[in-house]
């Protein structure tokens, strides 16, 4: 940590960033290539959700979890028997860990030396934004501009009874240092998605209970898709259910549920919850520097990510939209950019991709047929199932499909979305696609490599107005 008022500034900044994550160092870093003189006032681990508690061990737990998974699904192939298990799970922990520490001083600590005009403050308790500056700990310090990056915290849902039981939250449950029997996941998004497999697949018993359906935001076909492979594995899926309460019992938890076909009571040893983030803007005193929010307490921005404020930026999470860490650190750049007088291009995310690392994965990109109607599109759908991609049948694995929209009128692409087992690498080729205008017909005409998931997409487009299944190996 620096003195912010030993070093001859006097405690006055060019930029001062509020949140020492993702968002925030790209934030500095980008103030202080151009010139200026940054503060990063930081609170809690140095590094924020994606590194500490949120995509790094999150994902590495997740690649453990599947090669232990990797003897079960290997019986797909004839004459194939391997066998894996998880038999230490505290040594998985402490890899994670490793890999965490590793990244949060390569990453964050050891970069603050290579900025001499970077001053990283820690605080005691969160920050709060003043008149011409940010308070803490019992003092200031001045800065022309602000940048609010102070990231999202897990939502508790309103289940009565839920404030007298023991939970889980996205971040404890990746600490545990040892696994429960069972475990109810309340949420299908995709942290519920992620870390329900996850644990089913380190031998816990897990239900996912959602109030409409697994990874909402993705098209009903995929939703619909994944829960069967989520259910193929042992793990059970309550879709569609309303929380009547929730209480502690003396073997765990036990939450009452209504569904379709009645009242139901789901029992587990713990509970992990997985209904959302919320942003972090309840400290900041947003109100006494005239800083608007949104219902949720996002803080509205417009595409330069301006607050209602216009010495005061945001970004990441905290704007409390696409809550991705890509997103936030893009967001961060262009808030640095304007902030120090640079050129820049407003905020646009029509090609922004989002990944679930599900088992398959579950990526997308754009328009889903449903928004596209909505914004007014004629829509046209081809839908691939994974059974018509030979790179799933030579891997003895066909769960999964591909769905691409497009305006009917112009044939050029809006969205498209794939579940399958490397779905997070070949979404890249929707975004581009997208980002450069192609039509179906242009995307049909491309040539893939044969054998690879990505071919699926050419496979999808021909499908808009052809019968794929009537037409030999790489043909097109």
């Amino acid at each position: 940590m620096k003195d912010c008022c030993s070093d001859g500034n006097n405690g006055e900044y060019d930029i001062a960033v509020v949140g020492a994550g993702s968002a925030g160092f790209s934030a500095a870093i980008t103030a202080a290539e151009a010139g200026a003189r940054v503060a990063i006032i930081g609170h809690g681990t140095i590094g924020g959700t994606c590194v500490n508690v949120g995509c790094v061990p999150s994902k590495a737990l997740i690649r453990a979890m599947e090669a232990a998974h990797s003897g079960a699904a290997a019986r797909r192939f004839a004459g194939v028997s391997v066998a894996s298990r998880v038999d230490d799970w505290p040594a998985v922990q402490a890899q994670k860990d490793a890999l965490v520490s590793g990244l949060r001083d390569k990453k964050y600590e050891a970069l603050l030396p290579e900025y001499e005009n970077i001053d990283y403050i820690e605080t005691k308790a969160p920050a709060r934004l003043v008149e011409g500056g940010v308070a803490f700990d019992g003092r200031a310090i001045r800065a022309a501009k602000i940048i609010i990056a102070t990231g999202s915290s897990s939502s508790i849902p309103p289940i009565p009874g839920i404030e007298n039981v023991q939970t889980l939250d996205s971040t404890s449950a990746l600490e545990l240092d040892r696994l429960p029997e069972s475990m109810i996941v309340i949420g299908g998004g995709v942290i519920g998605c992620e870390l329900g497999q996850m644990f089913a697949r380190a031998g816990v018993h897990v239900t996912i209970c959602c109030r409409t359906r697994l990874i909402p935001e993705a098209e009903p076909e995929i939703s619909a898709a994944l829960q069967a492979s989520f259910e193929a594995e042992g793990i059970t899926v309550c879709s569609g259910v309303g929380y009547q309460r929730i209480e502690q019992s003396s073997s765990g938890v036990q939450l009452h549920c209504e569904t379709t076909g009645g009242t139901d009571v789901v029992v587990a040893q713990s509970v992990l919850i997985a209904a959302g983030r919320r942003p972090n803007t309840q400290h900041l005193g947003l109100g006494d520097v005239g800083v608007e929010t949104d219902a949720r307490g996002g803080i509205a921005v417009d595409l330069l990510m301006r607050s209602s404020n216009p010495s005061i930026y945001a970004a990441g999470d905290v704007t409390g939209r696409d809550q991705y860490v890509y997103m936030a650190a893009y967001g961060a750049k262009l808030a640095a950019k304007h902030a120090t007088s640079q050129p820049v291009k407003p905020y646009d995310n029509r090609a922004m991709p989002w990944v679930v690392f599900s088992d398959p994965q579950v990526a997308g990109v754009g328009f889903t047929a449903a928004a596209a109607e909505a914004a007014g599109y004629d829509v046209k759908t081809s839908v691939a199932p994974l059974d018509q991609v030979p790179r799933a049948l030579a891997a003895a694995d066909t769960r999964g499909l591909i769905k691409l929209v497009a305006d009917r009128k112009t044939d050029e692409l809006l969205g498209a979305q794939i579940m399958a087992p490397e779905g997070a690498d070949s979404i890249q080729t929707l975004v581009l696609a997208l980002k450069f205008g192609m039509t179906t017909k242009e995307l049909g005409d491309t040539i893939f490599p044969y054998l690879t998931t990505v071919e699926g997409f050419k496979l999808a487009a021909q499908g808009f107005d052809k019968d794929v299944a009537k037409l030999s190996c790489c043909a097109g």
